[in-house]
């Protein structure tokens, strides 16, 4: 059997060690007195909200197995190794039938079961009010039900499923503590819950919010607003997508300031992408909804200013994080994979997990390779 070695230093703690490769997978992590110091050793990136990829778009009907196997390698190339499929707003028997389709075509393959880590339930238990639903259909828009949370934990019993949940809904505080007595997690967006809804929610179960500084009205209340009660309460962990379009720098740095501090911050990454991320310019839907993407990489509905998903891809957003808040990309990785993966209650430490060797100097990707499932994918960024 042929064994590969690779020297380098862990991302979190710059310290040396030698990885030991068996058909490339890991046979041996052992300790060294010296490494490279531009070559690292970190986990694959996590996202926790990936509405479609690569020209696909999972709020389809007729998704197939040779397009989420298509875009499980391109994740991969973007340093992702795995995800939650998300689905969003819809009619409820449509989307449970989506669920249902989708947890089936990734039973085929044990490459799509690891890639696809889990479900993540966008909706329909969200604010229809005007700004907070956000490209989500107002009118689809239900109150939860205890039969609804068994309907969707009956639909994936023994899988990792995250729901996103408006806690003002009527009975949603109910809903979200059943849905966590079944082991969901349960975050919160498309929400302008009060202080106090957001309390009874925290203590309920919920433990997240869905990218924050979305799902809102363009035009806040300087002293009262959603973003605002939701970094005032130390219960939740706020998901953002590091783009610099869907959050600008300074409240970017701002959401950092109030996140971080402390033993164990509270903000992750994601990329909320959509079927044009990692897929040229052009006109491409998201569900019903048709969006246009341009040369800016800015998804909208055409002729509208609000945004509809991203075009994001995960190591892109790592390094404009990195950007945004003059930090060490070794920083944001951490935020787009350890901590991507405690907001969506996922294990920290996984035997044969995806993992990644990076070169990277002065903040500078220059290249790298993920391994998972005994292959070695190249990582690119978009240039």
């Amino acid at each position: 059997m042929k064994h590969d070695i690779i020297d380098g230093r862990r991302f979190d703690t710059g310290t040396p060690v030698r990885i030991t490769l068996a058909n490339k997978a890991v046979l041996k992590i052992e300790a060294i007195e010296k490494a490279p110091d531009d070559v690292w050793i970190a986990p694959a990136l996590f996202d926790p909200q990936i509405n479609g990829y690569a020209g696909v778009d999972f709020q389809r009907d007729d998704v197939t197995w040779d397009e989420l196997s298509t875009v499980a390698h391109r994740m991969r190339e973007a340093a992702c190794g795995q995800f939650f499929y998300t689905l969003t707003t819809e009619a409820w028997p449509v989307l449970l039938g989506r669920l249902a389709r989708a947890k089936a075509l990734r039973g085929q393959s044990k490459d799509l079961t690891n890639a696809i880590a889990g479900w993540h339930v966008e909706g329909p238990f969200m604010s229809a009010a005007p700004g907070f639903h956000g490209a989500h259909d107002p009118a689809l828009m239900l109150d939860p039900t205890p039969e609804h949370i068994r309907d969707l934990r009956a639909s994936v019993p023994d899988d990792p499923l995250l729901i996103t949940i408006s806690p003002e809904r009527n009975g949603a505080i109910e809903a979200i503590a059943l849905a966590v007595s079944l082991g969901m997690r349960v975050s919160l967006g498309h929400t302008d819950a009060s202080a106090e809804t957001l309390d009874a929610a925290v203590k309920a179960g919920a433990t997240g919010f869905t990218h924050l500084g979305n799902g809102c009205t363009q035009s806040l209340d300087r002293h009262d607003n959603i973003v605002l009660r939701m970094i005032d309460n130390p219960g939740l962990c706020a998901s953002v997508i590091p783009d610099a379009i869907h959050v600008s720098p300074p409240m970017f740095r701002l959401m950092h300031s109030a996140l971080v501090p402390g033993q164990t911050p509270r903000v992750c990454y994601t990329t909320d992408a959509m079927s044009a991320a990692d897929a040229p310019p052009g006109r491409y839907r998201i569900g019903k909804v048709e969006t246009e993407v341009g040369a800016d990489r800015i998804v909208r509905m055409p002729g509208k200013t609000n945004f509809a998903g991203s075009a994001l891809r995960p190591i892109d957003g790592v390094f404009i994080a990195a950007d945004m808040l003059r930090c060490s990309w070794r920083e944001t990785w951490a935020r787009a994979s350890l901590g991507a993966r405690r907001y969506a209650g996922l294990s920290l430490k996984q035997d044969g997990a995806p993992f990644c060797i990076l070169n990277v100097e002065d903040n500078e990707f220059k290249h790298g390779r993920l391994f998972a499932n005994g292959d070695a994918i190249e990582i690119r960024r978009t240039n």
